[in-house]
């Protein structure tokens, strides 16, 4: 039986552990390959995506439901080799690595690039089946974090995620509440062509990059108090919503591409659609975004109007909303949405508060 020697000071076996690490470390840096290596974390932007959200498993989910996990684990693995329909976010995906493509082009050692990571609560026996089709689909997604079962959402901040994206509401709730940009997914219903050159991404205004105190108005006092409330405050910035870092992600690549001369050429857009009127609360919310240093490319105020009808015009890759009806209209008429379950919105619906449930004793 070996001697257990105290591990007070580093023995002459430890450092010599340690060089050989760093030796090998530094073989595989200096592997020299034709496919993209994933960035380091640090200086990446971070998108998880579930499972669920890259690709269509409806089928996939019933047998779980109805069936059970080790009937689903079954059915996986004996399909592993058909690859799977792509989802709601994989065109959202597809745009991401269009944009790094662009940026290797003019920042060749450049390591601030998307980061895609596949999070999910499968069963590492699946994970064959879906490397078979991010591969099918060559895409650069690199980092898998798979729970077996467990909710992700205790890895979100080791892999320093910037957004998360899911199909489980109460998941994307919970990373909310841990301080991490994220946003329920959903099907368009009917498919509108989108951009293959550049990534547009379209957010709603309050509870969304702003947090929900002028919505707070709105609901408890009504659109005149609201109003009058914005004119008083326009100078005073809003808070910061869930999404604001998002935002700011985007807009620090953004600013690669205006360093190259490359502004109008630019893969990223982003839009503000807001049910905010411009004459009577629009300034506020552009003097906010002037405080945080942040652009956005363009702002579309409706005064209430429905957001549906022009988001079919931006064809946004993805759209952030917090309120559910925006959400509903916009995917009939083709936009891939996202809702942020985030603030006071989330007891209403079209204007009326939902009815809560009683409280046990």
């Amino acid at each position: 039986m070996s001697e257990i020697k105290p591990n007070d000071a580093p023995s002459a076996d430890a450092n010599g552990e340690e060089q050989d690490w760093a030796a090998a470390k530094a073989f595989f840096d200096n592997l020299k390959t034709k496919k993209p290596r994933p960035p380091k974390p640090r200086y990446a932007v971070t998108i998880a995506v579930s499972s669920r959200t890259l690709f269509n498993m409806v089928a996939e989910r019933k047998i779980y439901e109805e069936e059970g996990v080790e009937k689903y684990v079954v059915y996986q693995q004996a399909h592993e080799n058909e690859p799977l329909k792509p989802g709601a976010a994989f065109p959202f995906v597809k745009a991401l690595m269009n944009v790094n493509s662009r940026l290797r082009e003019l920042y060749p050692d450049s390591e601030e690039l998307f980061d895609i990571v596949l999070m999910t609560n499968n069963h590492a026996q699946v994970g064959v089946r879906l490397i078979n089709s991010i591969n099918h689909y060559d895409l650069t997604i690199e980092r898998f974090c798979m729970t077996g079962g467990q909710s992700p959402i205790g890895y979100l901040k080791a892999y320093m995620t910037n957004l998360y994206l899911s199909k489980d509401s109460e998941k994307v709730t919970d990373a909310i509440e841990e301080g991490i940009a994220a946003a329920t997914m959903f099907a368009r219903e009917s498919e509108i062509e989108l951009s293959e050159t550049q990534l547009r991404v379209a957010f709603d205004g309050d509870a969304v990059l702003f947090s929900d105190e002028s919505e707070i108005i709105v609901k408890q006092h009504g659109l005149d108090t609201f109003f009058e409330h914005e004119k008083q405050h326009e100078n005073k910035p809003l808070a910061q919503g869930p999404l604001k870092c998002f935002l700011e992600a985007l807009g620090k690549l953004q600013r690669k591409f205006y360093a190259k001369d490359e502004r109008m050429n630019c893969p990223i857009r982003t839009f503000l659609v807001t049910a905010r009127s411009a004459a009577s609360s629009g300034a506020r919310v552009l003097k906010t975004l002037r405080s945080w240093g942040l652009e956005i490319d363009e702002a579309l105020f409706l005064a209430g109007a429905p957001k549906g009808p022009l988001l079919q015009k931006i064809k946004p890759h993805i759209f952030f909303d917090d309120q559910m009806f925006h959400i509903e209209g916009a995917k009939e008429l083709g936009t891939i949405a996202a809702h942020v379950p985030y603030g006071i919105g989330q007891k209403y619906h079209k204007g009326k508060l939902i009815e809560q449930p009683a409280k046990k004793e």
